[in-house]
């Protein structure tokens, strides 16, 4: 347990539970994802992805089955200690990056820290700049967020959900709007950020290339994970989005 970042024991997932209309999306998963790792969770469109990446994320509840974050059952969490413990354990990459336009790079990677701790030091804006200096985006730090070019702004995205320092980085199609060369670039970055810190990243994709690129690959097929082979053993940068 002590090595594992997230375990999902039967969970499952449903709409309109007690209604004629009650429908289940996700059939009684079991995951696990180990510190360190990086995996590309696959699947057709409606399989039932953006329900569990939800879960995993605790940005909503599964109807049943047990979610454990770093060894921390949330089961019986209320809504606050679920926030903090989203907080402070899991970072998010969307396939929009969603910074604040009007913020510069630096103000935005800062925002997490400062929805936590309520006010700026000078602790938090090292910890920016030195993830924005990290991800070759020292230069840009006083750029606005809306001045920057697409791949900027996803790395700029990818510093953001770092900036707690997280266990885990739930990516959703973070290259899906990228050109080719700078979808290789978030890629390779990413994947230099888990080789150097060891944190675990679970990146949602409906490349093959890119999931090929990863530790492992996690198909989710109707509501529910299906056989799929490990990614290689020596990952490379796609060359496409």
């Amino acid at each position: 347990m002590a090595d594992e970042v997230l375990r999902l024991e039967e969970v499952r997932k449903s709409y309109n539970v007690g209604r004629p209309t009650e429908t289940e999306i996700l059939h009684g998963i079991d995951l696990t994802l180990g510190r360190g790792e990086f995996v590309a969770l696959m699947g057709p469109s409606g399989s039932g992805k953006s329900t569990l990446l939800n879960i995993m994320g605790l940005l909503d509840r599964p109807t049943s089955g047990r979610l454990l974050i770093e060894g921390q059952e949330t089961g019986a969490l209320d809504d606050g200690a679920l926030t903090r413990l989203r907080g402070r354990s899991i970072g998010f990459v969307f396939q929009h990056h969603l910074l604040i336009t009007a913020f510069t790079a630096l103000e935005n990677v800062m925002m997490p820290m400062l929805v936590e701790r309520g006010f700026p030091d000078d602790a938090m804006k090292k910890r920016a700049l030195d993830l924005l200096a990290g991800l070759g985006l020292g230069k840009w730090q006083h750029h606005l967020a809306n001045a920057l070019s697409g791949g900027q702004q996803q790395r700029v995205a990818v510093a953001r959900a770092l900036a707690m320092e997280p266990a885990l980085v739930l990516a959703d199609e973070p290259t899906g709007n990228l050109d080719t060369k700078s979808a290789a670039s978030v890629f390779e970055m990413m994947r230099e950020v888990n080789r150097k810190s060891g944190t675990s990243f679970l990146i949602v994709t409906h490349s093959l290339e890119i999931a090929r690129g990863c530790d492992r690959i996690i198909e989710l097929v109707d509501g529910q994970v299906v056989a799929a082979p490990p990614g290689p053993t020596a990952p490379t940068a796609p060359t496409g989005p």
